[in-house]
């Protein structure tokens, strides 16, 4: 199937289920509010590299996690009820994104966070759209996770972790908040060991789809969610 290109005038993506075997929805356009809120609402995500036009996703299987499902495991009880380390929200969004950025990860050669996503989400972000968890020890950053939000959807993009379980016990902590205040799907985008032992599963892109169809009756959940700790 040819890939749909995207001019940076039209805002508008292809049915996802016209995508590629890999998952490609659309290549090009540009990292912009616009372009960002209408494909999340859809299902699509931005990935791509340094240098490459900018790929757009929405692969199947989809990797989700229903908070309901979360599994905590007896390792990381003592995180919490000891309080081992510290948790905010939307304090430092941006060095969020940037420690995502930087962070080591086996098999993988330099970043998909480019300028151009740090940009446009660091716009979502002051807009109320995208959110950071971060988890301190002490006064030093060393976890955290990014996403953006819709209605009772939280989308995932990435996490870090400069300490052990740091990044597991930020998702946790997400997770519980989310639940809290009534989001019932957490995507995940695609597989990964550590998302599938805290309960995250796949499921058939159509039925992702119709989920977020049925999603477009809430409202977003829009602000600042610092205080949700």
């Amino acid at each position: 199937m040819p890939v749909f290109w995207l001019t940076k005038s039209d805002k508008h993506f292809p049915d996802p289920r016209r995508s590629t075997p890999e998952g490609i929805v659309a290549v090009g356009g540009d990292i912009t509010v616009p372009r960002l809120l209408e494909a999340y609402r859809q299902g699509i995500f931005p990935w791509y590299n340094y240098g490459d036009p900018i790929y757009w996703w929405c692969p199947d299987p989809r990797f989700v996690l229903y908070p309901e499902n979360l599994k905590v495991s007896k390792s990381m009880r003592p995180y919490f009820n000891q309080k081992k380390f510290g948790l905010s929200f939307d304090r430092c969004f941006r060095e969020v994104m940037v420690s995502c950025a930087v962070q080591e990860r086996k098999g993988q050669y330099g970043t998909w966070i480019t300028t151009e996503m740090l940009e446009g989400y660091t716009a979502l972000h002051e807009l109320g759209y995208a959110h950071s968890v971060e988890v301190w020890k002490g006064e030093e950053l060393v976890g955290g996770l990014y996403g953006v939000a819709l209605g009772r959807v939280f989308f995932g993009e990435s996490m870090f972790a400069k300490a052990s379980n740091a990044s597991k016990f930020g998702f946790i902590a997400l997770v519980r908040a989310l639940q809290k205040h009534g989001f019932d799907l957490i995507d995940c985008q695609q597989e990964t060991p550590h998302l599938a032992s805290l309960g995250a599963e796949s499921i058939p892109r159509e039925d992702f789809l119709q989920h977020l169809k049925r999603n477009e009756q809430h409202k977003n959940l829009v602000g600042s969610w610092s205080d949700w700790v």
